[in-house]
């Protein structure tokens, strides 16, 4: 595999760890991932969960808990270190700021257009420990537009971009009716994409590469969607099932237990967006129209309208992060079902290459046969 280029940062492996909220990526699995070459990932989404004032206080939790986190995997890793953080997130500026703030390599911002990053936060960005700047989008109008925008208003642009398609886990940056569509396919999302960033490359003179997400689970797919131009994938649900994955081992097993496709469901989530989860028996009451007691203390997610919502996301993620699926459940993408093996993360580096490998030289022998052939011809 080639090295990743974010913003001059030189990433050995170009494999991002999927930033998972709530509990799920934390300083042990971001540091494992980082370790082995790739980025990690810290999720911003719920990360002071496990401070002991969080029910009563989460923003100062949330707070304290991702410096502890960053800092956590700081001493475990000197490779490069993502935070992930939400746009629909009450706080996200805090947490913006935060994480530029603790010198984070690379800040990935989702569920939102990143359209008004506070100018004091960008200007105090040291040249010597520069924070890169990657939207997630679901579109390619959606990049321009970023790109767009931050060239006018900025003078800069992002150091990268995130395409995830409809196969993702977690929240969907689509409409339930479009995500079996063929032309909403990550496939496509990429070729799409990709001459739209090209335009602010030549305009600045830089490298942008387009990064992958969504339904990339082997190496057989990181090598398939790399032809099709991405310099880069981010992969969450493959590292759910690793001894590092910071979740209960519940949670982990819960992901074993998962063995065809009709196991993962799509539900309709508070914070108005389809989420993909895996089916148990709190999703099927949920999907069958039940509802449960919410006492909101801090209206976490911006669109989130608590007074009609049928349960509560946050309050479901933690239980379930840690191990309570009787009010609770597990986000996961559309292969968590090949998952059939708990595992290192280093173990899990070297399937991911050893497959993207063995097609890249099966794929160069079939080339050369082709070449001898027509000069035999």
């Amino acid at each position: 595999m080639n090295s990743l280029n974010i913003g001059g940062l030189e990433v050995r492996l170009p494999i991002i760890q999927g930033g998972m909220g709530v509990g799920i990526s934390l300083s042990g699995l971001a540091s494992a991932v980082a370790n082995e070459g790739g980025i990690g990932v810290i999720s911003s989404v719920g990360v002071g969960m496990n401070e002991s004032n969080y029910a009563n206080n989460f923003r100062d939790s949330n707070r304290i808990g991702l410096i502890k986190e960053i800092r956590k995997a700081r001493t475990k890793t000197k490779g490069i270190l993502g935070v992930n953080i939400m746009l629909a997130l009450t706080d996200f500026d805090e947490i913006l700021k935060i994480s530029v703030d603790e010198k984070i390599d690379v800040v990935f911002m989702g569920a939102g257009l990143p359209l008004k990053i506070p100018s004091s936060i960008l200007q105090q960005n040291d040249e010597n420990t520069k924070t890169k700047f990657v939207p997630k989008v679901s579109s390619a109008r959606a990049a321009k537009l970023i790109f767009q925008y931050w060239s006018n208003k900025y003078q800069r642009i992002p150091d990268a971009v995130v395409v995830e398609g409809p196969k993702a886990g977690g929240h969907l940056g689509f409409k339930k009716k479009d995500l079996n569509d063929p032309k909403f396919n990550i496939f496509n999302l990429i070729k799409e994409t990709i001459p739209e960033i090209d335009k602010f490359e030549q305009q600045y003179g830089i490298e942008i590469p387009v990064i992958a997400a969504g339904g990339i689970y082997t190496g057989k797919d990181i090598y398939e969607i790399m032809q099709a131009g991405a310099k880069g994938v981010k992969m969450g649900t493959r590292f759910v099932t690793t001894n590092e994955c910071d979740a209960a081992m519940s949670f982990k097993k819960n992901y074993l237990s998962c063995k065809k496709e009709e196991d993962i469901a799509i539900i309709d989530s508070p914070v108005g967006l389809p989420g993909r989860v895996i089916r148990n028996n709190f999703v099927n009451q949920i999907l069958n129209g039940a509802k449960k007691p919410i006492k909101c203390p801090w209206k976490c997610i911006k669109t989130c309208n608590y007074k009609e919502a049928p349960f509560c996301i946050a309050l479901a993620l933690i239980n379930s992060a840690k191990g309570h699926f009787s009010e609770g459940f597990s986000f996961a993408g559309t292969n968590a079902y090949l998952a059939d093996k708990i595992q290192t993360v280093k173990e899990t580096f070297s399937e991911l290459i050893l497959e993207y490998d063995s097609l890249t030289y099966m794929k160069t022998i079939e080339k050369s046969l082709q070449f001898s052939n027509k000069s035999v011809a």
